[in-house]
């Protein structure tokens, strides 16, 4: 609980004592968004880093060199825990912002530092507002900041890692219509941070894979028009090899 009481204390007071930094980087987004853009992703990178130690969280990143250095790509990703975001965006080499719950939008100074990272909020019960979400992001992408979705839509609360929620096929459109590489990322470890002993909070070696990175234009035409169950299968056997070389699970028949 000790844990829990500080990251959650830590959390409130940082967002509190912010608000003249949220000040300072709106007036520069006034003049420069993407300066503004820079700054606000360290300073969240900055408070995420700190939060993470508090939690005893140990990260290994595998597979950085597969990220494209010349481009905004569409990072794909499992989702078990809310720690899966903190540690997508200390690892990540550039701008990015994660695709989130329109709910989240509600939220005083979360919401406005969300924005600041370049966040898009998407109203899964809307049609017409999350069409207007995915052509935000492709225009993201267009002027050089990634996005990073979770296709299974909610975080996975299956005891097995393996076990995947099927991915929406929807949600590779920023790929598609953009013509951006797809990175498939494949994090295991997070949800034993926090959620799996809620409100505990328990140390945790997390390991964040970053996978070859692919065009959806490119598939075989049996993946082409399922590009979703394509990267779900990437994921899924990149979380199977890394369970393995941990001796969380045995090999398969």
């Amino acid at each position: 609980m000790i844990r829990f009481i500080l990251v959650a204390a830590t959390v409130i007071i940082f967002l509190i004592l912010s608000i003249p930094v949220i000040i300072f980087e709106w007036l520069t987004g006034k003049k420069d968004r993407r300066q503004r853009d820079i700054q606000s992703l360290a300073v969240v990178q900055w408070i995420f880093r700190i939060i993470l130690n508090m939690a005893g969280v140990s990260i290994t990143v595998k597979g950085k060199e597969n990220i494209p250095s010349d481009r905004a790509v569409l990072y794909v990703g499992n989702h078990r825990s809310y720690f899966d975001i903190l540690v997508g965006y200390v690892t990540v080499p550039d701008l990015m912002g994660f695709v989130a719950k329109k709910e989240m939008e509600k939220i005083p100074l979360l919401s406005t530092w969300m924005k600041y990272v370049n966040c898009l909020f998407l109203d899964r019960k809307n049609l017409k507002e999350g069409l207007k979400t995915i052509l935000t992001g492709i225009d993201q992408v267009k002027r050089g900041v990634s996005v990073w979705i979770f296709p299974e839509g909610t975080r996975n609360r299956e005891e097995s890692p393996l076990d995947l929620i099927p991915f929406k096929e929807g949600s590779l459109k920023i790929a598609e219509k953009s013509g951006c590489p797809v990175v498939p990322v494949a994090i295991t470890g997070t949800a034993e941070v926090f959620e799996r002993q809620f409100p505990r909070m328990l140390p945790s070696q997390v390991t964040i894979e970053f996978g070859k990175p692919f065009y959806t234009k490119e598939l075989d035409p049996e993946f082409r028009k399922f590009p979703g169950a394509y990267v779900e299968n990437q994921i899924k056997a990149m979380l199977e090899a890394e369970l393995k070389s941990q001796g969380k699970i045995s090999d398969r028949a």
